[in-house]
């Protein structure tokens, strides 16, 4: 039976919580912690350094110092599987590839990895400002250990990829984030690794070039690589993925089947009440930023909160929008995606509404949209949601998988996503 190219041990990763320090008031106190602070350092290294042989649970009793980001997290990946791992901000998912990554180093635990890892954590990583895009594409090359003329005979198909052959020659920072990642991504997914590790920096590509990156890393897990993928975007993971893992607090939670886990990470969120807190975090959106999504509803028929309705009733969607600057006209894109990434359901505001609402300069808006009734079969549906000022189409803000809504099955069970009024009749000799 062969060996799984990736085996991770009771991984676990400490952190020490810098807290402020209480300044001296007198020169005998300021001299006295002079002469203290080096011994008073070394003993909180050696406390992180021998962290691991002690047990959790006393570690956060003796030292509310010490955050674990991940805890005792074990778990096996076979050759040519596309792992998706799932979980909350800070359940420990981008602590986890850079442990994998060799970035930092486990406290306790340990993993083993079987074959060369090419990854992707952040937006531009190993790219220098000042150089072009053509000279980081031979850097960040050799850094992620492509060879010279492995990179030459790449190079065109890379640059393809990438789409920015018109700033080939324009120093990197003149780039937008969405240009550096989608070259970044390109050098990546073209080192031919046999594990690919890819953070939520695609969050940031438009959603052509997200398409094009989902489409990359299907090759790869089809040509026999491995992929391990973070992602808010749950119809992401239904789509590329074959396998997922939530983590939670830091720790493993479960495994199985990408929709299982969706569905169980989905139940178990504290976002399953219908109400969707929409930060500032890059990582989940793009756009102008001009104006921002604060919040999403999602409502049932009662126009009561609530994360699950059946089906044939209605569903209320109520996206909040504040703006930084003033809009004549403010238009909402909305589209529902079904478990396997495919579009169910699209709608533009400006196609329905006779005149499109104004937005001042720090104002906020609520875009109430009903669907009713929702003729969806049984399962889980993720929202996207995008905000433009006509007549430019460029988003002022794009929020992408970060809310869902779950449709019970009431009825008849049926096959397929959309559900039809149907009846048989009578056979009619003819």
């Amino acid at each position: 039976m062969p060996k799984p190219i990736i085996s991770v041990e009771n991984l676990s990763k400490a952190y020490r919580i810098g807290a402020k320090e209480e300044m001296p008031d007198t020169l005998m106190a300021a001299a006295k912690g002079m002469f203290c602070s080096p011994f008073a350092n070394f003993k909180k290294l050696r406390s992180l350094d021998t962290g691991g042989a002690r047990s959790d649970s006393s570690l956060d009793a003796e030292d509310p110092e010490i955050l674990w980001a991940l805890r005792d997290v074990s778990f096996e990946v076979d050759q040519g599987q596309v792992l998706g791992v799932i979980g909350p901000n800070g359940a420990g998912k981008s602590t986890l590839l850079k442990l994998l990554s060799r970035i930092a180093e486990p406290t306790s635990g340990r993993a083993i990895i079987r074959g060369r890892v090419s990854s992707l954590l952040e937006v531009g990583t190993g790219f220098h400002p000042e150089l072009t895009g053509r000279e980081n594409v031979y850097m960040n090359g050799t850094i992620l250990g492509m060879s010279k003329r492995e990179i030459d005979r790449k190079f065109d198909e890379i640059v393809e990829f990438s789409g920015v052959e018109k700033h080939l020659d324009t120093p990197t920072k003149r780039y937008s984030s969405g240009m550096q990642v989608r070259l970044a991504f390109s050098v990546a997914a073209h080192l031919e690794p046999e594990i690919l590790i890819v953070d939520e920096v695609l969050a940031v590509g438009d959603s052509e070039f997200q398409k094009k990156c989902l489409g990359k890393m299907q090759d790869v897990s089809q040509g026999g690589r491995t992929v391990l993928f973070v992602s808010h975007n749950m119809a992401a993971h239904e789509r590329l993925c074959n396998r997922c893992i939530l983590l939670k607090n830091g720790r493993f939670d479960s495994s199985g089947e990408p929709s299982a886990v969706i569905q169980d990470y989905l139940a178990k969120d504290n976002t399953r009440n219908g109400y969707w807190e929409l930060g500032c975090d890059a990582n989940k959106r793009n756009g102008t930023g001009e104006a921002r999504f604060q919040s999403c509803e999602t409502r049932d028929q009662t126009n009561a909160q609530s994360w699950s309705i059946r089906t044939g009733e209605g569903l209320i969607l109520l996206p909040v929008l504040h703006s930084t600057m003033a809009f004549d006209r403010i238009a909402i894109v909305a589209t529902i995606y079904d478990a396997n990434g495919s579009v169910v359901f699209h709608t533009n505001s400006r196609d329905e509404l006779e005149s499109l609402p104004s937005i001042n300069a720090g104002g906020t808006l609520a875009f109430p949209l009903t669907i009713s009734p929702v003729n969806l079969n049984a399962g889980t549906y993720v929202v996207d949601i995008a905000a433009q000022a006509p007549p430019t189409r460029e988003p002022l803000d794009f929020v992408r998988g970060q809310i869902s809504f779950q449709v019970e099955r009431q009825g008849v069970a049926k096959s397929g996503v959309v559900l039809l009024d149907t009846q048989w009749q009578p056979a009619v000799a003819i």
